[in-house]
């Protein structure tokens, strides 16, 4: 009669144990799963963030390509945006095809706006006469000593202007954000850098 008590006794410890491992499995597979889409949403984050960070390039690339910012730094870009999207003066929507084939919208803003950092005026000493470039920045000027040794350079009509370039790109749906900042050096006549730049 002693074994038929202990036996009834363990069937009850049975079940607890099952039990228990069943809940242990348990909180391992929602753990497991909970690991894996953390890892999916920081992989995404970090996938939109690059986006942006690509759009703001490309749209820097753009700007540095043409003269129109050292003329006119605070209204550099046309807004294309589409309805729906709010998007600062001074800034452009750059459309990203995603893997589905629906368009991202990334907005890029240039603010602040482009700002010459320095210029230096060129001397004539410095320009290369041969280089249809270097030579219009020699037209007008009077009192030219050009090859007489130890003759004095004059200033040029040309200058080296540095600009700093700030994007700052968004995804409205994602609220992925990057800033680009890249600086440029470019030639521009003397009296663009004495509008523009700091003396």
């Amino acid at each position: 009669m002693n074994t038929r008590t202990k036996r009834h006794n363990q069937r009850g410890a049975t079940l607890v144990v099952a039990l228990v491992m069943l809940i242990l499995l348990s909180i391992l597979a929602v753990s497991s799963l909970n690991i894996g889409r953390s890892s999916l949403q920081v992989v995404h984050n970090a996938q939109t963030q690059a986006v942006a960070a690509d759009a703001a390039q490309a749209i820097i690339n753009q700007v540095v390509s043409s003269p129109v910012f050292t003329e006119h730094p605070d209204n550099v870009l046309e807004q294309n945006c589409p309805a729906g999207v709010t998007a600062p003066a001074n800034s452009r929507c750059v459309y990203v095809n995603a893997a589905d084939d629906s368009k991202t919208v990334v907005v890029v803003a240039l603010n602040p706006a482009p700002k010459c950092v320095q210029s230096r005026a060129l001397p004539t000493n410095e320009l290369d006469l041969t280089n249809p470039e270097d030579l219009g920045c020699t037209q007008g000027l009077s009192g030219q000593n050009y090859g007489i040794e130890g003759a004095g350079a004059l200033s040029s009509l040309c200058a080296n202007s540095m600009w700093e370039i700030n994007a700052q790109a968004s995804d409205p749906v994602s609220n992925a954000q990057a800033v680009i900042t890249q600086g440029v050096t470019v030639r521009v006549s003397t009296d663009a850098a004495a509008t523009a730049c700091p003396s």
